[in-house]
């Protein structure tokens, strides 16, 4: 059954990477919507969470994240524990979530999609009871976050700029983090440069990354780097430029449906879907089963990543 255009509202954030870049966008996706689905935008010191709160009590049941990654994950943390649905208007840098999804990355498109599809849901990682929908990282990748922040406020939002932060980070890396993994499996201590769990099979397979089954059962996909030189970081950068990483070699993999990580900092810095956060350790990881009601686009909507 179609989404009933009278049950949405749009919550946009005004500094995601497209809708900062393309001030029309958003406006041809509201065009689509309708005049009577209303626009609201994020003011000044409001949280996504005080967005979605009103909205609900406004009587909407289906909530439009207009924005990237970020802006998607935070209104799906507000969306937790309650009967309302997600939607998703990719307007964001990467879109992982909404790719994933067979969204287009066009706003008209994606608009009529939104409106021709249907609820579906589907189960979520948190840590420490955040919501992410991607991935969570520990090591290097918060520090590449950074980087890639003070770049694109330098340069603009370019994709070519995340990939050379990347670079940038690891050519300054210093010494290697120490941690110990608690699964339902054992006990496993490791010193490594990343640490990355995965929870999306579409970046998995963007990334060259194995895994998908994993997902697909309800656990996360955890990741580590193997340790070594710079080189040897670079040239796991590389093969996972080029969608050639190689098991065993560049990377260990392994899977866990509950997870603790203890660190050697008591508030490590934490990246999940593009955002970070220093988190108090130790890091608790869990699936939510079926916690989240998301609106997907039908079969003749569907892009082929």
């Amino acid at each position: 059954m179609p989404v009933d255009p009278a049950t949405l509202c749009v919550l946009a954030n005004p500094g995601s990477g497209r809708a900062s870049r393309d001030a029309t966008a958003i406006d041809k996706a509201m065009a689509v919507f309708g005049p009577d689905v209303p626009l609201r935008r994020l003011t000044e010191g409001q949280t996504f969470a005080d967005a979605v709160k009103v909205a609900l009590a406004d009587g909407f049941t289906t909530i439009v994240a207009a924005g990237g990654d970020g802006t998607v994950t935070g209104i799906a943390q507000a969306l937790l524990g309650t009967q309302a649905h997600l939607a998703i208007l990719p307007l964001g840098t990467f879109n992982f979530v909404s790719r994933g999804l067979g969204l287009s990355e066009d706003p008209e498109a994606a608009a009529r999609a939104i409106l021709a599809g249907h609820p579906h849901r589907i189960s979520v990682g948190t840590v420490n009871d955040q919501l992410f929908l991607n991935n969570v990282s520990l090591g290097l990748y918060p520090r590449i976050l950074s980087e890639r922040e003070a770049m694109y406020a330098r340069y603009g939002r370019f994709r070519v700029l995340a990939y050379w932060t990347v670079l940038a980070t690891i050519l300054r890396a210093q010494r290697t983090p120490s941690f110990r993994i608690e699964t339902e499996d054992g006990t496993r201590a490791l010193r490594t440069p990343l640490i990355f769990i995965a929870r999306s099979a579409y970046q998995l397979e963007r990334f060259g990354l194995s895994g998908a089954d994993i997902i697909s059962d309800d656990r996360f996909a955890v990741f580590v780097a193997r340790t070594g030189t710079r080189w040897h970081l670079m040239k796991v950068a590389f093969h996972l430029a080029r969608k050639r990483l190689v098991p065993g070699t560049d990377v260990e993999l392994f899977s866990a449906h509950r997870m603790t990580i203890h660190t050697a900092k008591r508030r490590p810095r934490v990246a999940f879907d593009g955002e970070k956060r220093k988190m108090l350790a130790p890091l608790q990881f869990e699936i939510l089963p079926d916690a989240l009601s998301i609106i997907i686009p039908d079969d003749g909507d569907r892009v082929t990543p």
